[in-house]
């Protein structure tokens, strides 16, 4: 049975768009308060992360998966508010953050517990609420899809963006040398203060030409792409023999021309995913398997997401344009109180 205690009100303040548009349709409205079903929680939500999938949803281009809320949000951080049946591992009033198929945007939000983690005393809430998206899409893609391992160089495009500040973090962590491409000198100065080994400013170098200086020829062993379309040919240039590219985005579309033979004779790999579809059985699993090998370093202080900026629930939109401007450097961040 649902356990729902007397001080969850009925309704709640959310961002639940009622048409795809610009960042002015992100207005406060309200909306009933979730009811968490068997296996899963309802959080109050503290913070809640901004992510490229949630601008996509708000054009209309990404609609939620069956049986999500159409209020955006892919993680939040806040504390357990109510227990659906079944529930025991977490208790009401612990503070979680947790990986959600939409409805982060709000003031209480529904998740299933697998699919939680505990917020430990070395992060604040706005940093744990940054943390799951990026963390469960690198953890996933760069050490189980592409199987990288200590020793091993990865060229990581955006590597200012959320994902891209998270893949320099857990790459330093693991033993891995990381590259990555930034727009700027600015956000190439960054990347290289946060850990990466070289920064390249595509704005003015080649890439290509850039990695296989930087690798002596060999190239890179995993390149974790969220551009698609032409820089897929270009991101396999980069790739030393039995390299591993895998796609998590197509920013720049979704088609690209390859030659087959180059990638028989190197024996490339090419893979990718899309975290947000996936079952909640999946999730759980991941969501364990990173409280065994990565929570500790959180729980140690040895890995804190970075945040570029906090907006109030009620600035949404321009929390979105800030995003669409391209000019952010790590996690937007939504705060409800």
């Amino acid at each position: 049975m649902t356990e729902l205690p007397t001080a969850v009100p009925p309704d709640m303040a959310a961002i639940d768009p009622s048409a795809p548009g610009g960042p002015e349709v992100l207005n406060l409205v309200r909306r009933l308060v979730p009811i968490p079903g068997p296996g899963e929680v309802l959080i109050r939500v503290a913070a809640a992360g901004v992510n490229r999938p949630d601008i996509l949803q708000r054009r209309g281009f990404y609609p939620p998966p069956a049986g999500a809320p159409t209020i955006p949000g892919l993680e939040v951080s806040g504390t357990v508010a109510g227990l659906g049946e079944g529930v025991s591992t977490l208790h009401i009033g612990q503070p979680v953050c947790a990986l959600l198929a939409g409805g982060g945007y709000a003031e209480y939000a529904v998740a299933p517990a697998g699919q939680c983690l505990p917020v430990p005393e070395a992060l604040t809430m706005i940093e744990a609420a940054a943390m799951p998206e990026t963390l469960f899409t690198v953890w996933t893609n760069v050490f189980e899809r592409a199987y990288a391992v200590e020793g091993e160089t990865i060229l990581v495009h955006g590597g200012t963006s959320g994902i891209g500040t998270m893949a320099i973090a857990l790459g330093r962590l693991f033993g891995l040398t990381v590259l990555v491409t930034c727009g700027s000198a600015a956000k190439c100065a960054r990347a290289e203060e946060l850990g990466a080994s070289r920064a390249i400013d595509y704005s003015t170098e080649d890439f290509v030409a850039v990695v296989k200086d930087h690798s002596g020829g060999r190239g890179v062993d995993v390149v974790l792409d969220m551009v698609g379309g032409d820089y897929v040919p270009r991101n396999l240039e980069c790739l030393a023999e039995d390299g591993r590219h895998v796609s998590i985005a197509v920013q720049r579309g979704a088609t690209a021309e390859l030659n087959l033979a180059t990638i028989m004779r190197r024996r490339l790999t090419l893979t990718g995913s899309t975290l947000r579809p996936r079952s909640a059985a999946f999730k759980s699993l991941v969501a364990e398997e990173l409280a065994r090998t990565v929570w500790p370093l959180v729980e140690e202080g040895m890995l804190k997401p970075v945040i570029d900026s906090t907006f109030s629930l009620a600035d949404a939109a321009d929390a979105h344009r800030r995003m669409e401007a391209g000019e952010h450097m790590g996690k937007i961040v939504l705060v409800t109180g």
